[in-house]
């Protein structure tokens, strides 16, 4: 990979601070940050840091002196976890966010980079999401304690802006995957579970693998390092009040889905729809033009090479073999 001297610069200048950096996503965006020249990533582990805690917000302040905040943190989960723990996830992730936001503005640091979530987007939202829809109606219930509660960033940065001067932005990224996903059937999304379920059922010549809903839903799906690199290069380039989609551009339905993670897996057995099960949203897609417009991101992963890329890594890692 090839960088520019003025962008290593930019980097290299700077020490920052990435909440979640051991998680999926923001392992992808340390890397990244370090490949762009960033000598110093301070990633508070949650062992250490409970950013829920003031004083351990505090203490991150002190112990890492970030000039930019990435926060990446939450506490996340599919459907079963957002309905199980809605008070849980509004309050944890409302005061991570609010907390960090407010110290690094005591810090005086330079930049806040806020990491949002497509669950913050109406119930009923138009397709393809645009960022002007975001305060068109209420999220889709199951998710909106979560989604409310990373949407408050968006009021915290802009009255911290008008107040202060504050210079934070608001990114939302779509549904991520990638090699470092979660693969347990029981918390993962759905091209884990499926990439998993599809290469379990061709070890054990299973005649079928049966899939939820009925396949008609569409969704977006952005590479985790299509994601790292847009994260960032929002962080350097970007100082808008505007939230930002991140994403794709590209649609695809749940059986095309499944018919593609069957092809990249190898699995020759039937796919089965269990229509008992919920299809959840019934569409879902970004408007990415603002990302390319206000700081020249645009994904560049195939969905398939992406695809065989977390297979290979699957694999690699144990995944395929109990």
């Amino acid at each position: 990979m090839s960088h520019t001297t003025g962008r290593t610069s930019f980097w290299s200048a700077r020490r920052v601070m990435v909440t979640g950096g051991a998680g999926f996503f923001g392992s992808f965006v340390a890397d990244r940050l370090r490949a762009e020249g960033a000598k110093e990533v301070f990633i508070p582990r949650s062992r250490d840091y409970d950013l829920v805690d003031l004083a351990a917000v505090r203490r991150a302040y002190g112990d890492g002196s970030p000039d930019i905040v990435i926060h990446l943190a939450a506490v996340v989960g599919g459907i079963g976890a957002n309905q199980r723990h809605p008070g849980k996830f509004f309050y944890e992730n409302l005061m991570m966010g609010a907390q960090l936001m407010e110290e690094g503005r005591r810090h005086g640091v330079e930049k806040f980079v806020a990491i949002g979530t497509v669950c913050s987007y109406p119930k009923f939202t138009p397709v393809p999401f645009r960022e002007t829809d975001l305060w068109a109606g209420y999220p889709e219930e199951t998710n909106a304690p979560y989604g409310l509660a990373k949407k408050m960033l968006m009021v915290q940065s802009d009255a911290y802006r008008r107040e202060y001067g504050f210079n934070s932005i608001n990114l939302l990224p779509v549904n991520l995957y990638g090699p470092r996903d979660n693969f347990d059937l029981e918390s993962s999304h759905v091209i884990p579970a499926l990439i998993r379920k599809c290469l379990e059922a061709r070890r054990a010549g299973a005649p079928s693998v049966t899939c939820w809903g009925t396949g008609r839903p569409t969704r977006e799906f952005l590479y985790v390092e299509d994601a790292a690199e847009a994260v960032v290069l929002a962080a350097e380039r970007y100082s808008g009040t505007e939230p930002v989609n991140l994403g794709s551009g590209s649609e695809i339905s749940t059986r095309e889905l499944a018919e593609l993670i069957q092809s990249v897996t190898g699995y020759e057995g039937a796919l089965v729809w269990d229509a008992s099960r919920p299809d959840g949203q019934p569409r879902r897609a970004l408007d990415t033009s603002r990302a390319a417009l206000a700081f020249g991101f645009e994904a560049r992963t195939p969905f398939k090479t992406g695809l065989e890329r977390t297979v290979q890594w699957y694999l690699e890692h144990g995944g395929g073999r109990s």
